[in-house]
């Protein structure tokens, strides 16, 4: 995955988005999640806290400062990733 600059505040800094993708059971789509990439290890420090079984919900707050939460016991993987700038459509690379 190649990291791609975006807007992150109103000062006209920028920074990386990481894409947290959390599968979640008897759900048809997964849970996507855009956060600032200075947050990767401590989203990592939460999901391996929430799957050990020291809390019984994982508790996430986006880049717009929404919060969310999801039952622990319902995670069937997490998946940390940078933000490409967008989705692809079609054939190729």
């Amino acid at each position: 995955m190649r990291a791609s600059p975006v807007w992150l505040t109103d000062r006209g800094s920028y920074g990386v988005l990481v894409d947290v993708r959390i599968g979640v059971s008897r759900s048809p789509r997964e849970l996507t999640i855009e956060m600032p990439d200075n947050e990767r290890d401590a989203t990592k420090d939460k999901v391996e806290t929430a799957l050990g079984g020291d809390s019984g919900v994982l508790w996430l707050t986006d880049k717009r400062g929404r919060t969310f939460a999801v039952q622990s016991a319902s995670i069937v993987y997490v998946e940390l990733g940078v933000d490409d700038g967008g989705r692809r459509i079609g054939f190729g690379g």
